[in-house]
């Protein structure tokens, strides 16, 4: 007899094969009555975002371009939520079956997928404080300057000698930008028209720097999926609809109204300048600028975090009751919420009131973090100390400071080392938390990387290696000083 825990083994099974199966074609889609669509819910209005009157809908002027698509060819829209960064990566495994959301036609892009007709025309537009001096894309060079990773806006920036910044969400670089932190965003106009620049602080150039369209992308391979999609599109726009859809969310400008329904041969991608795609020496010397970076905000968010931790424990466990009481708080808040979150928070939250550097905010934000689990590595080492040790220094005359300082603390710090080493080695791979707030360390190096490459094998096993390079001689150096502390506490047997 089969057990019962066989068959439900089974059944997830094969909705996880179900889940992973491959994009379907026109005539696949068709005989499963949904057409898959990819995008990211963070892109935000008018994007694709959650409806705030109908929880778990969503809206946005992509959706309706998406269910009108779908009901041309006979199917129902089906979103699927996957990380912009990754979307492409996602419809080459088949998580879908097109790509909808705002994504830029390139040669780069069309070489590797099937793209449509264009569906909306954006500009690039430059946003910079009040008064600033900047009204070029030449004029930015050496600066630095925000935007998001793979986009068209991205590519001009870096053929443009500007010290690029990157942001995982569309608010962050104008908020950036009025700051101080930068000195100018480069983004399509959709995004800085509703982030940017109605900021009083902020100014948007009248005329675009660069102009290009938005399209749907496919796999290769689904020559007869393309042609319905931009049969679609061409009904879309003839009949007046996709007009209306772009209306209804403010989007129909003299832009669209001029647009051809054919791409342009050449794309403001096309006309920058751009490293090869193929990994380098430049590449390389890269990598270990990012594990430069990884090492030294790791150690000095350490620096911080021990000392810190320290004190904190003392504080617990042999301070007045206010000072425990405080001490425990700080321990269960940090401890408590997320890293990612107390991250924002310092770098975004408080900058009305303190205005932080990037690299200050990770490692006062690594640092803040981490002292708090060192507090309690270093409370449990000094609680393992037996209460003689104490005793016993306070009758030789000892004070209390003196006795933890001289008789307890040592002790504790033979028994708290492991962990110790174990929580650097976890602080470094955390450190690749801080991309969040614009910080450029190892992993995010990688990301950006693989992107370019179109690989993740070689910049993941390379991004592997040097993490491993950095916390292995750590471990070494460790269990060499617990072999010397052990030694050096174990008297030798005598012989007779």
């Amino acid at each position: 007899m089969v057990p019962r825990w066989f068959g439900l083994v089974l059944a997830v099974l094969l909705l996880t094969l179900a889940s992973t199966a491959g994009a379907l074609d026109l005539a696949e889609a068709r005989a499963s009555g949904t057409l898959r669509w990819g995008g990211d819910l963070q892109g935000g209005e008018p994007y694709v975002f959650e409806d705030e009157q109908r929880p778990g809908g969503i809206v946005g002027f992509e959706v309706e371009i998406a269910e009108a698509l779908a009901a041309r060819l006979g199917l129902r829209a089906v979103f699927v939520q996957t990380d912009w960064s990754n979307l492409v990566l996602a419809l080459e495994r088949g998580n879908f079956e097109l790509i909808l959301n705002g994504l830029e036609e390139t040669p780069e892009r069309r070489a590797r997928l099937s793209l449509s007709l264009p569906y909306f025309v954006y500009g690039e537009t430059l946003t910079v404080r009040q008064g600033a001096p900047y009204s070029t894309l030449a004029d930015l060079k050496g600066r630095r300057v925000g935007t998001l990773n793979q986009t068209v806006a991205h590519d001009l920036l870096r053929a443009s000698g500007a010290e690029v910044v990157l942001y995982e969400g569309q608010q962050e670089p104008y908020f950036d930008l009025a700051k101080g932190r930068t000195e100018a965003v480069l983004l399509d106009h959709v995004i800085a028209d509703r982030y940017g620049c109605k900021l009083p602080a902020l100014h948007c150039s009248s005329s675009d720097i660069a102009t290009g369209h938005y399209v749907i992308g496919m796999q290769k391979t689904h020559v007869a999926l393309q042609r319905a999609i931009d049969q679609a599109l061409l009904d879309l726009r003839q009949t007046g609809e996709l007009e209306r859809i772009l209306s209804r969310w403010q989007l129909w400008d003299a832009r669209q109204m001029t647009a051809s329904p054919e791409p342009p041969r050449t794309s403001a991608a096309s006309q920058t300048s751009l490293p090869s795609s193929s990994f380098g020496a430049a590449h390389l010397m890269l990598f270990l600028q990012g594990a430069l970076v990884t090492l030294i905000l790791s150690v000095a968010a350490f620096a911080l975090a021990s000392p810190l931790g320290v004190t904190l424990a003392i504080a617990r466990l042999y301070g007045p009751k206010w000072a425990a009481w405080l001490s425990a708080a700080y321990v269960e808040v940090f401890r408590g919420t997320p890293l990612l979150l107390q991250l924002y928070v310092l770098y975004f939250g408080v900058a009305d009131w303190v205005r932080l550097q990037p690299f200050t905010a990770a490692i006062l934000g690594l640092g803040l973090n981490y002292a708090a689990y060192e507090a309690e590595v270093h409370r449990a080492a000094l609680q393992a100390v037996p209460q003689v040790q104490m005793d016993s220094a306070r009758a030789l005359g000892l004070n209390r400071w003196q006795a933890l300082k001289h008789v307890m603390f040592p002790q504790a710090l033979r028994t708290a080392l492991p962990t110790v080493t174990n929580d650097f080695v976890a602080l470094l791979k955390d450190s690749s938390l801080v991309s969040v707030i614009t910080v450029v360390e190892l992993t995010k190096r990688m990301t950006i990387l693989a992107v370019e490459l179109r690989d993740w094998v070689l910049p993941g096993a390379l991004c592997a290696l040097l993490y491993f390079g950095l916390g292995f001689p750590l471990s070494q150096l460790a269990q060499r000083i617990e072999r010397r502390l052990e030694a050096a506490r174990t008297p030798p047997l005598e012989t007779t």
